[in-house]
């Protein structure tokens, strides 16, 4: 059996120690050095080989080295092959602390501050207190419950949404279609941590705007083809929403003559929310493979049927 690893020659290092250390009978493999493919057992890696199955035909565990699974076709995968997304600490407390970024940047007016920086004005307003914003959280996951522990002690009214029914310690939580609808209408500040699946494609548009107070902002940390980016484009223009905060796009990089660069009310970063850390992220494929190999299910195992 063999290990390899498809990814920047940084991560491979530091993992290849890793594995040295704690998994010294698996061979490790960096791409395109792989061996003999029929011994790989194990590939960790953003976007796999096209010929995925018929380069490795013994392949038993496709590890994803990010939070997501949506780059990969679930249906070119066979079943026998376990998908695994990354889960582990160091990603959580990044997509928590760019989440409080965004909501005080929102409450503080900052993008307004900007805007008037490159204007050369010098303005104050009033300042508006955490608890007059009520925030939703979309996705009440592995993400979006600690997100929505963290803005909860920061002051804020926090809610959240999911597709079935959720607990959260003093956190409004509601479910399904129509639960929906009551969500949009009471957010003010709306957190997208969505997975990316066939029904929440394009699922920020129009009509889901149109469904939240206007004036409303929007925090996009899912997948760029949650959104559908002309849809925003009119709510902002309308005033529908105030302003929007986006850590990822359709498509990445978002070409340079795109029109959200220049607007004052958009801050876009390169999908740089949660970003999984080298060292923490190498120990947890590890940890992984010993679950895997004692028997156990690994942690971030994918249910085909729901797609996350």
């Amino acid at each position: 059996m063999s290990f390899v690893i498809k990814s920047t020659i940084e991560r491979a290092e530091v993992w290849g120690r890793q594995f040295a250390e704690h998994l010294p009978d698996i061979p490790f493999r960096i791409w395109p050095d792989i061996g003999d493919p029929a011994e790989v057992e194990y590939l960790a890696t953003w976007v796999p080989p096209e010929d995925l199955v018929e380069r490795f035909p013994n392949l038993k565990v496709l590890f994803s080295v990010g939070a997501g699974i949506d780059q990969f076709d679930l249906a070119a995968i066979p079943p026998h092959i376990k998908i695994v997304r990354m889960i582990e600490t160091g990603l959580t407390e990044g997509m928590v602390a760019y989440v409080q970024f965004a909501v005080r940047a929102i409450q503080r007016d900052m993008l307004r501050y900007a805007s008037q920086q490159r204007a050369h004005v010098w303005q104050a307003y009033p300042v508006r207190e955490a608890a007059r914003f009520r925030v939703g959280v979309m996705g009440l996951g592995q993400l979006g419950v600690p997100v929505a522990y963290a803005l909860r002690d920061m002051g804020y009214v926090v809610q959240g949404w999911a597709r079935s029914a959720r607990e959260i310690d003093k956190v409004q939580c509601f479910a399904d279609e129509d639960g929906l609808r009551a969500f949009l209408a009471s957010t003010d500040i709306l957190i997208c941590l969505l997975p990316l699946t066939a029904e929440t494609t394009g699922i920020l548009n129009h009509d889901l705007f149109a469904q939240l107070p206007r004036g409303a902002s929007l925090v996009q940390c899912g997948r760029g083809r949650h959104l559908v980016t002309d849809d925003l484009i009119a709510a902002l223009d309308s005033g529908q929403l105030a302003s929007a905060i986006l850590d990822v796009t359709d498509p990445e990089p978002l070409p340079a003559d795109h029109p959200l660069w220049d607007r004052t009310d958009v801050l876009i970063t390169p999908h740089i929310a949660s970003m999984t850390p080298t060292e923490s992220g190498g120990m947890a494929i590890v940890e992984n493979i010993r679950r895997y190999r004692n028997g156990e299910a690994p942690v971030g195992l994918v249910d085909r049927r729901t797609g996350y």
